[in-house]
């Protein structure tokens, strides 16, 4: 056989096996669709938080959420908690019966990922790392027996390493497996989700980490360079693919979509930005895109960023 021949071969089995990895392999699902919150962001977009909440859960009706426990908020003095606000959000949300998972760790959701109180930021990366256990023993106790708590979050998206580098240092997969057996060890009832990102992730340490997969699905941004505002060149196949590829080494488990973008990549804060300019990067004609993008990407739940 000549090389050419050998060559043309090994190019149809590549496109052949993309295109079988490509194919929805799931069954025919609901689509479930929630909601990120924190107090942290509603807080940057200038809202009352507790009015913009209940609005999610009387107005929208939403019965599914993820909540952040970002240390800055619950410990923002060593030894001295406020649980006020995230008390409040799990109250309100069993007292409708909605379902939630709450994130808890050092990196968490939004921008700039780790979240350190000040009395924190000058401690060595040993000593942050107890205070980062002590603080989801903390958590753990205080919430694992709320009515609605379907997941533990622990930490997000580590394995994205050069996102959030400057205010998380370098990756730290050793302390990330600590995290996840002192969280199971206080907790057996519930399983732990373990994140990583939908276009640059390349999954498998987090997937073979965690009881659950979480990931997100990002198609509009804007890096901070001469590029400018873009759309990733991918289809919904290109999930498919990393999904199927994944589930065919590591074996089935449940996957979800923790973080599905709703919300205009800027440069400054929301608040400061036009609305014409939102409007471009996150109109309700994206926003439709999104929506109908990740229903076919072979994920049935979704939780909406924004």
């Amino acid at each position: 056989m000549t090389k050419k021949r050998i060559t043309l071969w090994i190019f149809i089995i590549i496109v052949a096996s993309l295109w079988v990895l490509s194919l929805d392999m799931s069954p025919k699902r609901d689509l479930k669709y929630g909601v990120s919150f924190s107090r942290f962001h509603s807080d940057e977009l200038k809202l009352d938080w507790k009015k913009t909440y209940v609005a999610m859960l009387d107005d929208l009706k939403v019965k599914h959420f993820r909540f952040t426990a970002h240390w800055s908020l619950i410990e923002p003095t060593e030894g001295v908690y406020n649980f006020s606000e995230l008390d409040f959000q799990i109250r309100e949300a069993d007292k409708r019966n909605a379902s939630y998972v709450l994130a808890i760790g050092h990196r968490l959701p939004g921008w700039p990922e780790c979240h350190t109180p000040d009395w924190a930021n000058n401690l060595s990366k040993e000593d942050k790392q107890e205070k980062v256990l002590r603080l989801l023993e903390t958590l753990v106790q205080r919430y694992k027996n709320s009515k609605g708590l379907l997941y533990w979050q622990v930490e997000n998206e580590v394995f994205l390493g050069f996102f959030g580098r400057s205010a998380c240092g370098e990756v730290d997969a050793d302390f990330l497996d600590k995290e996840i057996a002192f969280v199971r060890s206080l907790d057996s009832d519930h399983e732990i989700l373990v994140t990583d990102s939908g276009e640059f992730g390349t999954w498998y340490q987090a997937y073979q980490r965690g009881d659950v997969f979480g990931t997100s699905i990002y198609l509009y941004v804007w890096w901070r360079n001469a590029l400018g505002p873009l759309r990733y060149p991918i289809t919904p196949a290109f999930f498919r693919i990393k999904q199927n590829l994944i589930r065919l080494i590591y074996g089935a488990k449940p996957s979800i979509v923790i973080e599905l973008s709703s919300e205009p990549w800027l440069l400054q804060p929301i608040v400061d930005t036009p609305i014409d300019i939102q409007l471009q990067r996150m109109g309700i004609d994206k926003f439709n895109e999104m929506i109908d993008f990740s229903s076919e990407t072979g994920f049935d739940t979704f939780y909406l960023w924004g």
